[in-house]
């Protein structure tokens, strides 16, 4: 349904002769945004999806189709993810089980993909690895982690593999463009124990992905990106400073000495 919705945007504009500069001005949105709607890689929102009926004099179809686009499950949701989180302006990052893909070591990454049964685990690494290219390019994001105590007492790999993993937390703390912050067990139940996710923002666009264990789910509806990035704040609200946050990972670190 997505790759119909994406489809017919096009045969939409190309048969009333529209660029995408003049579609993104009729319904507020970059004329590169109407491009994405147009590959598949983003989707309208409602109230654009609505602009684009009465544009097109569609009646309610494009809203139609946007919905069941919305309502099946994406197997390429986490590879656009991992696309959009190469070129990020900011990612803000809440884990509440494993350390996140774009901070693991090798030896980490590799206990991760051994154990969930992948079947080329040291392909998955190397296309891991290649994640983090997206932290040291010439315009890296601001980055944003939040993570459950739990993910840095969890021993996964042996004591030697975790060490080592503390220690790449560590590093990437002190980063000028990287925030981490630890939040405590002693904070108790809160909205974050929902289950992980992320929020990326791409130039003008914001998008939420969240995590599953049946295959992740990315959305751009503005109502839902808004509600996962107060969320994330709310998480935030009870974690630990930055320095903090560094003094338990360093004692974490100690411990497995």
């Amino acid at each position: 349904m997505r790759d119909f919705l994406a489809v017919y945007l096009h045969f939409l504009r190309t048969r009333h002769g529209y660029s995408c500069a003049r579609v993104g001005r009729a319904v507020n949105a970059a004329r590169q945004t109407v491009s994405h709607w147009e590959s598949g890689l983003r989707r309208p929102d409602e109230k654009q999806a609505e602009s684009l009926d009465e544009l097109y004099g569609t009646g309610e179809l494009v809203s139609m189709l946007l919905f069941y686009a919305r309502s099946a499950h994406e197997p390429d949701w986490f590879k656009a993810h991992v696309e959009l989180e190469a070129k990020a302006d900011v990612i803000e990052s809440y884990e509440c089980s494993i350390v996140p893909g774009l901070l693991q070591t090798e030896d980490y990454a590799r206990t991760v993909f051994t154990l969930g049964g992948e079947s080329d685990v040291e392909r998955a690494v190397r296309v891991r690895m290649r994640r983090q290219d997206a932290l040291t390019r010439p315009d890296p994001p601001r980055l944003w982690v939040l993570l459950e105590q739990e993910v840095i007492e969890r021993v996964v790999g042996g004591p030697e593999v975790m060490r080592v993993q503390l220690g790449r937390l560590i590093e990437f703390s002190l980063l000028s463009r990287v925030v981490l912050r630890i939040v405590p067990r002693s904070t108790g139940y809160h909205l974050g124990l929902r289950g992980s996710f992320k929020v990326l923002t791409v130039g003008r666009e914001r998008l939420a992905y969240t995590e599953a264990a049946a295959g992740g789910r990315l959305t751009a509806d503005p109502g839902e990106v808004a509600r996962m990035a107060e969320r994330f704040d709310l998480i935030g609200a009870d974690a630990l400073s930055r320095e903090a946050s560094r003094d338990l990972l360093r004692r974490a670190q100690e411990s497995l000495t």
